[in-house]
């Protein structure tokens, strides 16, 4: 079998297109090491498909979550909910207190919402990312435009080593019900109060799908 560093981000699109979300992440572990493999999760509306199915093909995958310390209650409930229910084992991340610091001084979230996200998500990811070789997300493409694109594997970005994995892309929103029905997954709190997608307090506002938080990554 070919390694992934001898395989185009085309040829491994073409591999993984014609499995099926749970197929794609059994096959992930045929070119990854399980160490070389990182999982984040936000514990959101849509993040328990993703969890499930990791579960299923690799029950003691640790799972990393970003605590920017302006969740929901109800998120920080849910994710001890999911951990319970499945064993998962979830390691959390902080910004750190310079950061959080600054943020809090500047109230960044009215000021400047790009760099908040920056330095609340994107940054405590960082050296993460370099430890890693694939990074597994539960993005979907219904879910908003900038997403119809992607593909399964998308190839490193400018100035990174490492590749993105979507298992769960070319879903629709009828076959994520579908499959949220078959395995029994429990909504997140908010969903039921009107909340299409669920991040920090000061970003979120109810509405249909991506029109929830405010997304800036």
């Amino acid at each position: 079998m070919e390694t992934v560093s001898e395989l185009t981000p085309a040829a491994l699109n073409e591999l993984f297109q014609p499995l099926q979300p749970e197929e794609r992440i059994r096959t992930l572990f045929d070119y990854f090491e399980e160490s070389e493999v990182l999982l984040t999760s936000s514990f959101g509306i849509h993040s328990a498909l993703l969890l499930y199915l990791m579960h299923l093909v690799k029950p003691q995958k640790r799972a990393y979550f970003i605590n920017t310390q302006f969740h929901f209650p109800e998120t920080l409930a849910y994710k001890e909910q999911l951990a319970d229910l499945w064993g998962l084992e979830i390691e959390e991340l902080e910004p750190s207190c310079r950061s959080q610091l600054l943020v809090l001084q500047r109230r960044m979230w009215e000021s400047q919402p790009d760099a908040c996200c920056y330095l609340n998500k994107v940054w405590p990811l960082e050296p993460l990312k370099k430890g890693h070789k694939v990074w597994v997300s539960g993005l979907m493409g219904y879910q908003a435009h900038t997403r119809r694109n992607l593909q399964a594997f998308e190839k490193p970005r400018p100035g990174e080593t490492i590749w993105r994995f979507y298992p769960l892309i070319d879903l629709t929103e009828q076959q994520y019900a579908g499959y949220k029905r078959e395995f029994h997954l429990p909504p997140h709190p908010l969903e039921g109060q009107g909340y299409g997608s669920v991040g920090c307090l000061h970003c979120t506002v109810k509405g249909n799908g991506r029109e929830g938080p405010l997304e800036r990554l």
